[in-house]
């Protein structure tokens, strides 16, 4: 009897040619008594009296159309609204707010430099590159475990290799070669000083506060990328001399007290103060407002991008424009091959890292720090009518490492978040 119901049901073209809705009636009737089993039958039978309910006419088929749509509509088959489209958008700009608010930072930069520049009024340098800085730093603090920060400092084998990319690698496998195959294949191209400039630049430490940024916006290891910013820039300290010993054979002095109290002003201080906050309420009070201060986090990045694009806009390099953009083609692509080859190094399975550590070692390895180089080069070749020449590299690789890395964001992002589920 079930199937029969069911089948008069489904198909009510085949009811004699006088049935109308009042012969239908007993046929719903008998299906009360198994109603309980076919729950979804009991609601056709609801839906289809109203559908055959008018007599067969011309207008049979709008009127049947109507009604079905009526009904989809009860089963909530209606056209996204307008608010959920706006949703929509919403979500997508927040996934893509790092992107979105670099591509606003470098415009607002280029149409009003003279506002984001060091010394103007808002004074950039001090609330965003001190202040800034140092606050996300001791939010480094907070967030991070002193296990998770033991374990990073512990994976001797990963620290190694990050640091030996860094003065190993980038100087002999990088510098060298890309000088010398300008120097004899493109002699034209760039001038020795500038050639020499990127050398120097290879032979730098990583960046500190950069890498903590984007390893921390792209959902990776913070423990791991800020135990290689300590461990870079202490020895960069001594290694960096050393390898400017090397290719350039001059005797070099630098303020070893003076760039150490920096360092632990800088970073270390203001982690301890973080991880000793952790024995207080402040460490709830983080935990609950995670997503907040990740995108504190980012809004200071992109203060940094706004700064360094003012000092970039209204400075200038003092380089003749094919120098210029002779530099702005090699040094992003010489970024870019780095992210990419680090990261395919990074992530293989030979060497058996997490996915936040893989990101966290890409970014760390791949940088070139602006904060410890100017001082640096300024130092060692005080006095040089190369000097701007030597400085020129540096300037434009820590804008464009900033743009760069902000693009990737995104994908490590999801990255990270993929191989953790």
């Amino acid at each position: 009897m079930k199937l029969i119901a069911v089948a008069l049901l489904l198909a009510p073209s085949a009811l004699p040619a006088k049935a109308d809705a009042f012969s239908l009636a007993p046929r719903r009737v008998r299906l009360r008594p198994v109603a309980h089993h076919t729950a979804g039958v009991e609601r056709r039978a609801q839906v289809l009296p109203r559908l055959y309910s008018t007599p067969a006419s011309s207008d049979d088929g709008c009127n049947r159309s109507s009604a079905v749509k009526r009904a989809l509509s009860i089963r909530g088959g209606d056209a996204p609204s307008s608010a959920t489209s706006v949703e929509r958008w919403k979500t997508r700009a927040s996934k893509n707010f790092f992107l979105l608010g670099m591509v606003a930072a470098v415009s607002f930069a280029k149409l009003f430099p003279e506002l984001g520049k060091n010394g103007s009024l808002l004074r950039p340098e001090l609330f965003i590159g001190k202040y800034g800085v140092t606050v996300i730093f001791l939010l480094s603090g907070i967030s991070l475990k002193l296990a998770e920060l033991t374990n990073a400092a512990a994976n001797l084998k990963l620290n190694a290799l990050i640091q030996t990319v860094t003065f190993g690698a980038w100087p002999f496998l990088v510098g060298v070669p890309l000088t010398k195959g300008i120097e004899t294949f493109l002699p034209n191209l760039l001038p020795r000083p500038l050639l020499e400039g990127l050398l120097i630049l290879t032979c730098l430490p990583t960046t500190i506060n950069m890498c903590i940024i984007l390893t921390t916006a792209s959902g990776g290891n913070v423990a791991t990328a800020l135990c290689n910013t300590v461990i870079s820039n202490m020895a960069g300290i001594f290694v960096t001399p050393a390898l400017l010993l090397r290719f350039f054979g001059k005797g070099i002095e630098l303020p070893f007290f003076e760039l150490v109290s920096k360092l632990c002003n800088k970073v270390l201080l203001p982690v301890a103060v973080g991880q000793a906050l952790r024995a207080t309420p402040v460490k709830d009070f983080y935990a609950k407002r995670t997503k907040f201060f990740k995108r504190l986090q980012e809004v200071v990045l992109l203060g940094i991008v706004w700064n360094a694009f003012c000092n970039a806009f209204t400075k200038g390099l003092g380089l003749d424009l094919s120098h210029a953009v002779a530099l702005l083609v090699i040094l992003p692509l010489l970024h870019i091959g780095s992210l990419v080859s680090l990261f395919a190094l990074f992530r293989s399975k030979m060497l058996n890292n997490t996915p936040g550590e893989a990101v966290a070692a890409t970014f760390c390895a791949s940088h070139k720090t602006l904060a410890f180089g100017l001082p640096l080069i300024n130092t060692i070749f005080e006095g040089s009518p190369n000097l701007a020449s030597y400085c020129a590299p540096v300037m434009f690789i820590h804008p464009l490492q900033l743009v760069i890395g902000s693009f990737m964001v995104p994908y490590f992002t999801k990255f990270t978040e993929e191989k953790e589920e």
